[in-house]
């Protein structure tokens, strides 16, 4: 059953097969977790993002019709399901950045096993502010930047998810590109500040 297409185990769970929906779960809950881990900034909001994108995925899978890839269509009900997560929490005044762990690098992981322990902890402090800068920028603008630089979706693909222009897209990526750019370099000019303060 893991051989078939997404289409194949889409019929296949319209008809009832619940092993086919299950295929589809592990073919997908890596992305849909990272998806979500990036959106949220923590494991266990992640987890249960995750979990209710599979839940609606469920209940609402008689409605996907092939207009679009499975992929898309996926992508879309994920980031509904952040999108409303982060109202939620928004209104609540609980938006968190607990229980932060470490995942794989914002397009910054190395095939270098022979790092030395210093340079494993830098990359990982990179990382951690990476993903702090990633959460202060806009909804639209963080995922449009994660779908692009985490997921590698093309243009095509995220307009498809979010519903808007290919242009729309692409103002939006060049957008938040330029904040996180910001962002980061404006934390570089800060540390080298602080040493020069000292040292008066």
């Amino acid at each position: 059953m893991d051989k078939l297409s997404d289409l194949e185990l889409v019929d296949r769970v319209k008809k009832g097969d619940n092993a086919a929906f299950s295929v589809l779960v592990q073919r997908y809950e890596n992305k849909i977790y990272n998806l979500a881990y990036r959106f949220v900034g923590n494991h266990a909001d992640a987890c249960d993002l995750a979990q209710e994108t599979f839940i609606k995925l469920y209940h609402s899978l008689h409605t996907y019709r092939g207009e679009a890839s499975f992929a898309t269509w996926l992508y879309r009900v994920a980031t509904n399901v952040c999108r409303d997560e982060l109202r939620r929490q928004q209104r609540q005044k609980k938006l968190s950045l607990d229980e932060m762990v470490e995942q794989p690098g914002f397009a910054l992981s190395s095939d270098n096993e022979q790092e030395m322990p210093e340079e494993v902890l830098e990359k990982k402090e990179l990382q951690e502010q990476m993903q702090n800068f990633l959460l202060e920028l806009s909804d639209e603008h963080r995922i449009v930047l994660i779908m692009r630089e985490v997921q590698q979706l093309s243009y095509e693909e995220i307009a498809a998810a979010l519903e808007c222009s290919l242009g729309t897209v692409k103002s939006r990526l060049n957008r938040a590109r330029q904040a996180l750019k910001q962002k980061f370099l404006g934390q570089t000019r800060e540390q080298l500040v602080k040493p020069a303060r000292l040292a008066r």
